[in-house]
């Protein structure tokens, strides 16, 4: 899960992509990090705001810190997805040669209507922060059937 500064989406995407694996008997076989185009809050823990929002839905984020993406991650991640398109711009320039599949997580959103984005809600109010859990947890609804279908032996 990727977005600029991993302080606010992309934990947030992480932290409700391992819960609901978890809850699929699914946690122990899929490996999910989250990482930032920009690396100006390594080390820091997520927004408090969407650790906040987070935890009145049942996800706990507080474990999480922020880093940057690497070059590596694309071997070690079969999946890496983005937030937006300027995410997912950024992770075309540092992406080897031929190695991992990049995305927009919202391409796995299974409702019509929807935006293909997950908008960033640093400078907003709390709105934006319940917004990103309400994409990013149907996305990743759909993320987890994509997962089954494409490696049968995933049984939940």
């Amino acid at each position: 899960m990727v977005c600029m500064g991993n302080i606010c989406r992309s934990p947030t995407a992480e932290g409700v992509l391992r819960h609901r694996l978890d809850a699929a008997g699914l946690g122990d076989r899929i490996g999910v990090d989250s990482a930032g185009t920009y690396g100006g809050h390594a080390g820091d823990a997520p927004d408090p705001r969407a650790q906040r929002h987070a935890a009145r839905r049942g996800y706990d984020l507080s474990r999480q810190r922020a880093r940057q993406v690497r070059p590596e991650d694309f071997e070690r991640f079969g999946l890496v997805l983005a937030m937006d398109e300027d995410n997912l711009e950024a992770l075309a320039r540092v992406r080897p040669p031929g190695v991992g599949d990049v995305r927009l997580l919202m391409t796995f959103a299974a409702r019509d209507g929807l935006p293909q984005e997950v908008p960033d809600p640093y400078y907003g109010g709390p709105e934006g922060f319940e917004r990103v859990l309400d994409l990013v947890e149907v996305a990743c609804d759909g993320l987890i059937e994509h997962l089954r279908r494409e490696q049968g032996n995933f049984r939940g």
